[in-house]
């Protein structure tokens, strides 16, 4: 008996590497889709916010952006328990769940004939979405050894790169035809994902644990919402109304519930051990404050070039590419970099380099320019730097996570980046006014700068080790 016992011991160990190594190649590729799709609905969307917006006929640029932000808020608030649900039932099932979510909303986002009904589906949409990414990194993270996890994440946290430089393009052919085709499209693509992931995602076992609460997401909601409000609105309603003071207030006050139940609760939406796990906080405030000057950037390039510059949806599609297709390039170099330069002083590096393609723009960029000269100069560097920060800091982020907790973990840090964009769009459209002229852009470009600047800086804290 104890021969036949090692024997499959041994049979076990020997089979472990093969299978490990065959289980990696079919997850990248699955897993890739779903992080793609959920990218593409942001960058899709913007080139298609003109276009979109004659349809329905919505005027206000305030108004229009809830498009933008219905989705970053709701999924910046459902992404916390939708790790820890994963982490508790496996992420296999709750990646498909959230795909399958993600392609019903994409249909309804296509069918919804006003705003109202198109921000409820992108809603919905983001729900799917805060289901599938946090899963998504977390089948990455439990079937890839330990000392491969650091590229893996780059690789991950690349493919943002190619969703935001295949989005524009793809996009901006798309509207050509008719706008709903930018959410008709995730349909077929996600049913094959599907349907292939079933068969060919490996089982992940789930983890015990309290299932998560909802009542801290939907507090993290509301604040986020009411400091979105505030800036978007605040133009129009007065930056010293009883209104838009009121926002403010509630937004400071939900972000300090917040904070106190995660530090006092006896079930928080984040375990404080996750919280503490080195170089995990810093990574955090590094994501948030880093796409707070993406979210605008983005934006304020399409703004421009459609509205100044009078590109078409395809031509401001083709322009924006250059800069997100250099992102996965950079990421891999800075996995290689990482082994012998310290990952915060890429993200400094990262930073600054972002911050100064904005810089340009501010100083070069006017009605009478033209693209090439002045504005693929700043796309280029934007694209480095975004390829240098946001890989390097998810690597650093999930560097030391448990392995119970991994989609909680990475949830968090997709957390700050999606409310970081959300902030960012608010930031924009207040700066922008209801009615932009160039100086108004080139303010909106050097505020833009400064917060990539302070983006860097936040990664120079030191964690515990």
């Amino acid at each position: 008996m104890k021969r036949t016992c090692l024997k499959v011991r041994c049979v076990t160990q020997l089979s472990e590497p093969s299978t490990t190594s065959r289980t990696h190649r079919l997850v990248m590729p699955i897993v890739a889709v779903g992080v793609l799709l959920s990218g593409f609905d942001l960058f899709i969307v913007n080139v298609a916010l003109p276009d979109l917006a004659r349809d329905i006929e919505v005027g206000q640029l305030a108004d229009l952006s809830w498009i933008l932000n219905a989705y970053t808020v709701a999924f910046a608030a459902l992404l916390i328990p939708a790790g820890r649900a994963s982490d508790r039932l496996g992420a296999k099932r709750a990646f498909l769940t959230g795909l399958s979510v993600f392609v019903i909303a994409s249909a309804l986002c296509a069918a919804s004939p006003d705003l109202g009904l198109l921000v409820a589906a992108r809603v919905v949409q983001a729900a799917g979405a805060a289901i599938m990414i946090p899963a998504s990194l977390g089948l990455l993270l439990a079937t890839t050894a330990p000392e491969r996890r650091g590229g893996a994440v780059r690789l991950w946290a690349g493919l943002g790169g190619v969703g935001a430089a295949l989005g524009p393009v793809i996009g901006g052919v798309l509207v050509q035809v008719d706008w709903r085709w930018v959410f008709l499209v995730n349909v077929p693509v996600g049913v094959v994902a599907i349907v292939v992931g079933w068969r060919a995602l490996p089982h992940v076992p789930g983890h015990d644990g309290p299932p998560p609460r909802l009542g801290g997401s939907l507090l993290l909601v509301a604040t986020v919402a009411a400091a979105v409000s505030a800036l978007v609105n605040g133009p129009e309603w007065g930056w010293g109304s009883v209104t838009t003071l009121g926002f403010g207030l509630g937004s400071v006050v939900g972000a300090a519930l917040v904070t106190a139940s995660i530090v006092r609760g006896r079930d928080p939406i984040v375990d404080v051990g996750v919280l503490r796990a080195p170089a995990f906080a810093s990574s955090t405030v590094t994501l948030l404050v880093f796409h707070v000057a993406f979210g605008a950037m983005l934006l304020s390039v399409v703004l421009w070039m459609q509205g100044r510059w009078d590109f078409s949806a395809l031509q401001a599609g083709l322009a924006i590419a250059p800069g997100p297709l250099l992102v996965p390039f950079v990421a891999v170099l800075a996995g290689r970099l990482a082994s012998t330069i310290d990952a915060r002083l890429l993200v400094l590096l990262g930073s600054a380099t972002f911050a100064a393609g904005i810089a340009t723009w501010a100083a070069f960029v006017d009605p009478g320019s033209s693209y090439a000269a002045t504005l693929l100069p700043g796309m280029v560097l934007t694209g480095v730097g975004v390829g240098l920060v946001v890989p390097s800091s998810m690597a650093r982020g999930t560097a030391h996570l448990p392995a119970h907790r991994f989609s909680t973990g990475s949830a968090v840090l997709s957390t700050a980046r999606q409310i970081g964009i959300a902030l960012g769009v608010a930031v924009l459209v207040a700066v922008l006014g209801s009615s932009p002229d160039a100086d108004t852009f080139v303010t909106a470009w050097w505020v833009t700068a400064v917060i990539a600047v302070a983006a860097g800086l936040t990664s120079s804290v030191r964690s515990t080790p």
